[in-house]
């Protein structure tokens, strides 16, 4: 979300660069969205990996299609979501020739509608299967009724969510619970948390600096083994263009929190302990 104009602007040839250096690192899998950019970073992205040479079976795509923002030369007055079989089908053949390749790993609805037909997208989901161009269908940020409902017609083998030490409804609910169940790949977004509410939570920050210590480690490194912690597997989402940030993050998958530190976190983000 960050490579194009919503953040860093990276050229093609730096963002070739960017995409190898990831690999380097071991992180090979590339959250998309078709709004990104104001719908262009996924071109610049595809763009760029043309450049690198690299095997498209090297990496995994993930992308996203169901908002519709404001924008005159998409005939959009407001935002909205939009999932009938036809726009579904469509946005999801854009996104392949945006990002040049025949196949999206995971394709993913990016936030749920009031006016969502469960089987129209199910028949059509089914078909972008069938026709090889999607392997994995998923949905972001619906609730776990919305889940269900949907899972009547069609599998959802991932769910991509809001979840962090400082958005921690999900580890108090049957959220995780459900995805773990029902073998449901759990990514999460803003996997570090909400940096303002951090700051004004001295408890938090007192906590954060003791275990900084007692892991010699960041408070980013801390954020992602609380995540990491959890027997749902949890995949952060790391919104991060600075390389070596991204070298931190990918280092903390190897902290291993000891149990009281990990409830220590969680009571200091909640104000109290559990019940």
């Amino acid at each position: 979300m960050t490579w194009g104009v919503w953040g860093k602007q990276f050229s093609t040839i730096e963002m070739a660069r960017q995409i190898e250096k990831c690999l380097d690192l071991g992180v090979f899998t590339f959250d998309h969205a078709d709004i990104y950019g104001g719908y262009t970073t996924e071109a610049e992205f595809g763009k760029a990996f043309v450049e690198t040479g690299i095997d498209r079976k090297s990496i995994q795509l993930i992308s996203k299609c169901g908002i519709q923002l404001p924008d005159e030369n998409r005939g959009n007055r407001v935002k909205h979501y939009q999932y009938e079989a036809k726009y579904i089908k469509s946005q999801a053949e854009q996104s392949l020739s945006n990002l040049k390749c025949d196949y999206l790993d995971v394709f993913l609805l990016h936030r749920p509608s009031p006016l969502m037909q469960f089987e129209e997208i199910a028949l059509v989901v089914e078909g972008l299967k069938r026709e090889g161009k999607i392997k994995y269908f998923g949905v972001s940020n619906f609730t776990l009724k919305q889940i269900e409902l949907l899972s009547r017609y069609i599998s959802v083998d991932m769910s991509q969510l809001q979840c962090s030490l400082t958005h921690y409804e999900p580890f108090m609910d049957d959220t995780l619970h459900y995805y773990k169940e029902n073998q449901i790949t759990t990514t999460a977004w803003s996997s570090l948390g909400d940096v303002n509410v951090i700051e004004s939570n001295q408890k938090l920050k007192e906590i954060l600096s003791d275990l900084e210590h007692k892991y010699n480690c960041t408070p980013s490194q801390l954020a992602i083994a609380f995540l990491n912690y959890h027997p749902a597997g949890i995949v952060p989402v790391a919104g991060t263009t600075q390389i070596s940030r991204l070298q931190l993050l990918a280092a903390a998958l190897e902290i291993e929190l000891e149990l009281q530190d990990w409830f220590m976190l969680l009571e200091a983000s909640r104000g109290e302990e559990v019940a």
